[in-house]
């Protein structure tokens, strides 16, 4: 824990409520930092905010969410303070703005954990590294609650939410049987220091997994083969391949199907 840093997890008062509270408050939240960035250029912090209790269930996943009439933490609901900054400033193209907006964000315990969990574009291995150590940073208020993720009947730990979430990093990054946290920050220092050719190697150890999530392929025995893999990969230009050097499931997951429609024209 850093110095001066509370052991517990400090939340911005408006992710707290049933859901129809909890939407109006993050869209004007999301209205007053886009009103702020149209002014100066930053964003404010939040008016008000309040401590959790050790142990209180954090609601981090839409999915989960399912008694919306009653009063809870929705740090999901950050996504809808995105949305009233995007209304706020009526802008056609936002990547800037929601790349100032993360970085502001990652100085938070709420913050750092929404991005880490989130897999929100951009997810390049440079992107996750920042997204991981920020996580890494606020650990100990972090895990003083408990979190609703993947089931509604089911709190985690901070280890087993970020197991959860951040299995397919570690599983790339740090192939090894050690605890959570460290594997973690291996994941973490490794993604931010990586050349083209370490993440190369990490997409290709992913490989594997991604192709557990295919459907419908038409050659698959093509786009299963770790030599064409490695090649096609080899090829991708410079964005292209930042964009998926992070090796995240899913950013794959949209090469393999690309790939699959590549080979069905020729």
């Amino acid at each position: 824990m850093t110095p001066g840093q509370s052991s517990s997890l400090r939340m911005p008062s408006f992710l707290h409520g049933d859901y129809s509270s909890v939407h109006q408050k993050t869209r004007k939240e999301g209205l007053r930092c886009g009103g702020q960035y149209r002014e100066d250029g930053s964003f404010p912090a939040p008016r008000q905010m309040s401590e959790m209790p050790p142990g209180e269930v954090l609601v981090v996943h839409e999915g989960v969410d399912f008694q919306r009439e009653r009063p809870a933490w929705r740090l999901y609901m950050v996504s809808n303070v995105k949305r009233g900054m995007w209304e706020a400033l009526d802008w056609p193209n936002t990547f800037e703005v929601d790349d100032l907006y993360e970085a502001f964000c990652r100085e938070t315990a709420w913050g750092a954990l929404y991005f880490a969990i989130g897999r929100t574009a951009p997810m390049s291995a440079e992107r996750v590294a920042l997204r991981l150590q920020s996580v890494l940073r606020f650990w100990e208020p972090l895990q003083s609650v408990r979190y609703l993720f993947s089931s509604p009947n089911a709190t985690l730990t901070l280890d087993e939410l970020m197991g959860a979430s951040c299995d397919w990093a570690m599983d790339a990054w740090c192939p090894v049987a050690a605890p959570v946290r460290a594997r973690l920050e291996t994941a973490a220092e490794r993604m931010g220091r990586a050349t083209r050719e370490e993440s190369l190697e990490a997409m290709l150890r992913q490989m594997p997994r991604v192709l557990t999530f295919a459907r419908g392929l038409k050659h698959q025995n093509v786009v299963a083969d770790p030599s064409f893999q490695r090649q096609r990969l080899s090829t991708l230009d410079p964005s292209a391949f930042e964009r998926v050097s992070g090796a995240c499931t899913s950013e794959l997951l949209g090469q393999v199907y690309a790939w699959d429609r590549l080979l069905g024209k020729q």
